[in-house]
């Protein structure tokens, strides 16, 4: 018997600019209102700069620069933290949707049409009633050589 958590994999919501995206639930460890960031001197255009979150130090990254979306954001920035490879990020986003539990039927591998810096850190899509769900591959996103490509 195969597990449901395959069946119907957990996504956390994210709106950036329009688009919806998806990250998978295991994934994310907690969500944020960003407050007291620093600028990272030389830094990357992506990097929006560390927090002290907790007690430990989190890079910030700018999904909207990372991603190439236009326009900006008047809303209090939030931010999504996710660890890999130990160290802790959090990706700063311009709102959080809802947790989706999505069936695997709506599953589709990325489109040829998408957009070329989605293509690089997107998993694949689902289609809903009212748009498309981009799911995001965190490890290619936070993978600095691809946005350094992508730019």
């Amino acid at each position: 018997m195969t597990s449901s958590n395959q069946l119907s994999p957990e996504y956390v919501t994210v709106m950036i600019g329009a688009q919806l995206f998806g990250l998978p639930i295991a994934r994310v460890q907690d969500v944020f209102v960003l407050s007291q960031m620093t600028r990272v001197p030389l830094a990357p255009d992506d990097i929006a700069g560390v927090i002290n979150l907790r007690g430990r130090i989190v890079t910030a990254i700018d999904l909207r620069r990372r991603l190439g979306v236009s326009g900006e954001t008047q809303r209090a920035q939030m931010a999504v933290g996710i660890e890999s490879g130990g160290e802790s990020y959090g990706l700063v986003i311009d709102a959080v949707g809802e947790v989706m539990k999505l069936s695997s039927e709506t599953a589709e591998p990325v489109p040829v049409n998408l957009d070329e810096r989605l293509k690089l850190v997107a998993s694949g899509v689902h289609r809903l009633d009212d748009g498309l769900l981009v799911v995001l591959d965190v490890d290619r996103l936070l993978d600095l050589k691809i946005s350094e490509l992508a730019a």
